[in-house]
């Protein structure tokens, strides 16, 4: 697959697994998994041409690993950034002491006033990292990164989770742990 179609195929497989499923007739099961077959069907009924062999390349290529497949290899889900109703079933875990944040330099007044909301996701996304954070926050231009005191957060009572591409999940960040890098 060349570069530009990869690309095309992960947004078009994040806005139905992540956003919108309904849109081309796909229901997320429990855990956000839907059938290897029925997402290869819906997506052939809309026009992206995308065969099993493919999508398992997609998956296996991702540099962030946006999507899993299940142990079975037949059901396919987004790892996490969901927007619709979905729970990913992941269990509480303690983080590592300090996790990251990547921002925009615009948002950055808001986030140390209010700490960092889920907005229209199901949690706060943190990367275990500074460059993972880095490479996230670039996305709108030169990033801002942001240190989140975890361990402070988590003995407080911020409970994380862990999704299965190494992004720590959290409902929502409280300005006074976090500290701009």
């Amino acid at each position: 697959m060349d570069p530009k179609q990869t690309i095309r195929l992960s947004k078009f497989l994040s806005r139905h697994l992540r956003h919108a499923p309904a849109a081309i007739g796909l229901t997320l099961q429990e855990g956000g998994w839907v059938g290897v077959g029925e997402l290869l069907a819906a997506c052939a009924a809309h026009g992206v041409c995308l065969n099993q062999e493919q999508l398992a390349q997609l998956v296996a290529a991702s540099d962030k690993q946006r999507f899993a497949f299940d142990a079975s290899g037949e059901r396919i889900r987004a790892q996490q950034g969901h927007s619709v109703a979905v729970d990913l079933q992941l269990t509480p875990v303690e983080p590592p002491a300090i996790l990251y944040h990547g921002t925009a330099p615009a948002a950055l007044p808001t986030i140390l006033r209010e700490g960092l909301h889920k907005m229209n996701r199901h949690h706060v996304h943190l990367s275990p990292d500074v460059e993972t954070a880095r490479r996230v926050g670039a996305r709108r231009g030169r990033p801002v990164l942001l240190a989140i005191d975890a361990k402070a957060l988590h003995e407080a009572g911020g409970v994380f989770y862990q999704s299965g591409n190494g992004v720590w999940l959290i409902d929502h960040v409280p300005p006074e742990y976090l500290k701009e890098r």
